[in-house]
């Protein structure tokens, strides 16, 4: 599939399998950053919906490097991906139950850790299932790996919600975490803090919100939506997005700012967008009508993620580019999840 977007040629995937090697596919800047880094890589929940562009950026780094960068991939395997997919290119894998204390005792000592695991959807009347995975579990990992380097998979659900206007919440907002989602999140962050005081291991907290691909995410929610003719809900009327690719690009290149300190760091793309103008958007990308429900209010989870801009750069993927290729893959009928984000979601409970 080839489309055209106000500024260039993009060549696309036509096939899921295409789609994943084209979101890991590592920038200039990810490879001088990895070009520092010692030792294998493990990734602790590494089946979801980002783990395997992590794991094959990281593998692809080091062969453009190379380098060999050894990649260990630990999941249950049981929700979206199998482990076939990570070992066809090239990286380990670990099956492993991580709340099982002897069964992760059992995994290889690693300097450096991506921590994925943790429990969102469907746990709104579940407070138990949250503790376990995103509040218990970090401590148990976080003493498993003492002073290696560990980067944390957060959300920037843990700020209040926050004006358009504002500009989005920075890294010194206090957290003011609305449900028991965001909180346990928060206790997440809390036990790897922990561990950077007591451990020496090198943290980054990293805050992301919301990362975009061909089958999943908040664009896709609302391209979906048009679509299929259904009203796109402004309850939540503001929101940011960073596309996958990209996402994965910065997030790995945090390994250069762990350390004790343990500090968070945003991670999104540029701009705060209106989910009314991305709807009809989609509309006019599509040549559907556009419906809405519901109504912007004045605030929403709003991120500002110039710190990790200044460090890495700006994400080089726009939105309008965004929006096209996902208008493109919906076109052509590419595969999605069907795992809606809950982007629209104001009381913390999906």
């Amino acid at each position: 599939m080839v489309i055209m977007s106000s500024s260039q040629t993009h060549a696309l995937p036509s096939t899921s399998a295409e789609a994943d090697a084209f979101l890991s596919e590592p920038s200039p800047g990810l490879l001088e950053s990895l070009s520092q880094l010692e030792g294998p890589v493990t990734v602790l929940g590494a089946g979801g919906k980002m783990g395997l562009h992590i794991c094959r950026m990281l593998k692809r780094s080091g062969e453009l490097l190379g380098k060999e960068i050894e990649v260990t991939a630990v999941s249950r395997f049981r929700t979206l991906r199998g482990r076939e997919v990570f070992e066809q290119a090239g990286i380990k894998t670990a099956p492993c139950e991580l709340e099982d204390e002897v069964a992760l005792a059992g995994l290889e000592n690693s300097p450096n850790i991506i921590f994925m695991a943790g429990a969102k959807f469907g746990t709104s009347d579940q407070p138990d299932l949250l503790k376990r995975m995103n509040a218990d579990l970090p401590i148990k990992a976080s003493k498993r790996f003492p002073g290696a380097k560990i980067i944390v998979f957060s959300t920037g659900c843990v700020y209040a919600m926050v004006t358009p206007e504002s500009g989005g919440s920075r890294e010194s907002d206090p957290t003011e975490p609305p449900g028991i989602y965001a909180q346990s999140c928060l206790d997440r962050e809390k036990a790897f803090t922990a561990a950077a005081c007591d451990f020496g291991s090198r943290v980054c907290l990293v805050r992301l919100n919301y990362s975009t691909e061909f089958r999943y995410g908040v664009l896709v929610d609302i391209c979906q939506k048009v679509l299929l003719g259904e009203p796109v809900s402004l309850d939540m009327g503001w929101v940011n997005v960073i596309w996958q690719r990209d996402a994965v690009d910065h997030i790995l290149r945090t390994f250069t700012v762990a350390d004790t300190s343990a500090k968070p760091l945003n991670i999104t793309g540029s701009g705060i967008h209106s989910v009314r103008d991305i709807a009809l958007g989609f509309g006019k990308l599509l040549n559907k009508p556009v419906t809405f429900s519901g109504s912007e209010g004045n605030v929403a989870w709003l991120n500002n993620a110039s710190t990790s801009h200044k460090l890495f750069g700006e994400p080089p993927t726009s939105l309008e580019t965004m929006m096209e290729w996902t208008a493109s893959w919906a076109l052509q009928g590419g595969e999605i999840y069907n795992k809606p984000t809950g982007f629209e979601k104001r009381d913390g409970k999906f």
